[in-house]
């Protein structure tokens, strides 16, 4: 008979690699993990991991004896879970970690839609990027994780999480009211190449989407200012210092003096999901969160397309020229400025 406790050990030694993260993780200290180890070798009557440098390596045995663990682990969460179907009606809390934007353009929507229909299951949100908020779901101090595609989040086909695609989160052209592109109806993410450019922080996941879509147009943005705020990044725009590409889920309310511009061709995209631990998904609580994330990842899309169809709008911009310092010059501004996705015309 195999210890539990002693397994998910071993399982948060391969992810981590040290006794001393796998420590951590589990909140208990280094030698009360490596009693565990110690023990669960007993149990199997093999060695399970041996010295390598400061830290150590799982022997054979030990990847075997972990790739049942994940099957273990998923069959708890269904135990779980058909015990948690029992319980008279849809009750329980629900830990959900996701990055801002996620936050306010989905989960939120999400929660006010699982309140109206469950209101026994009580939603408790936390800000929480990629890698952190798998972390929170693999030490169970999160139930759902809504984050995007990156090299910081898991495979698809990762035993631990059930994952749902929600959207595809297009991003747009964000530029000064009285940029020479002002007026386009959609940009070429190829012109902007030479321009300076506001960004979200080194490392961050929306930060690889923009390089790739930069790249793939065929150049590397220049990057003077850097966010992770979009509301700092648009103001920064707003103020020409840069240009930038902005998720539609982050463009509730762009500043006046930003125009808002989709892209030619193919335009990069975050693609989001929601995921939890394998076989949760079936704990009712958490099923039910999961659809109303769906439907609201799909009343967002819906609403973005409709938005953008509807505001095929065109604007008179005088030709500007762009300094040196990144700021643009122009002798006159538009006399009216609509800002794409929005009904709203300001006078400058």
């Amino acid at each position: 008979m195999v210890d539990l406790r002693r397994l998910r050990a071993l399982r948060e030694l391969a992810d981590r690699g040290t006794i001393a993260a796998a420590a951590d993780a589990l909140h208990l200290t280094a030698s009360a993990v490596s009693q565990q180890i110690a023990a669960l070798e007993r149990e199997v009557g093999q060695l399970l991991i041996e010295p390598d440098g400061r830290r150590v390596r799982l022997t054979p045995a030990a990847r075997v004896l972990l790739s049942h663990a994940d099957a273990v682990f998923a069959q708890l969460e269904l135990l779980r879970a058909d015990l948690d179907a029992h319980a008279a009606g849809e009750v329980g809390e629900v830990r959900v970690g996701a990055f801002a934007t996620a936050i306010s353009g989905l989960v939120v929507p999400a929660t006010v839609r699982l309140r109206e229909r469950a209101p026994g299951v009580s939603v408790l949100i936390t800000d929480a990027e990629a890698p952190e908020a798998f972390l929170g779901l693999a030490r169970r101090e999160l139930d759902v994780a809504v984050s995007m595609e990156s090299p910081s989040a898991p495979q698809a086909d990762d035993p631990r999480f059930t994952r749902v695609a929600l959207m595809a989160d297009v991003l747009d052209a964000a530029l000064p009211v009285d940029h020479p592109l002002a007026g386009a109806e959609r940009v070429p993410l190829a012109d902007l190449a030479a321009e300076p450019w506001v960004a979200p922080p080194v490392g961050w996941s929306c930060e690889g989407v923009v390089l790739a879509g930069c790249q793939a147009a065929g150049f590397t943005p220049r990057v003077l200012h850097r966010s992770p705020d979009w509301n700092a990044v648009l103001a920064m725009v707003e103020a020409g210092l840069g240009v930038t590409l902005v998720p539609r889920l982050a463009q509730a309310q762009p500043p006046p003096g930003v125009v808002v511009r989709p892209l030619t061709g193919d335009p990069p995209c975050r693609h989001l999901f929601a995921a939890c631990r394998r076989g949760a998904e079936a704990a009712p609580s958490i099923a039910a969160l999961l659809d109303a994330l769906a439907e609201a990842a799909a009343a967002s899309a819906d609403a973005s397309a409709s938005r953008w169809t509807a505001t095929a709008t065109t604007t008179s911009a005088t030709p500007a020229s762009s300094r040196a310092d990144g700021t643009w010059a122009s002798t006159t501004r538009p006399t009216t400025v609509a800002v794409a996705g929005s009904s709203d015309t300001s006078s400058a």
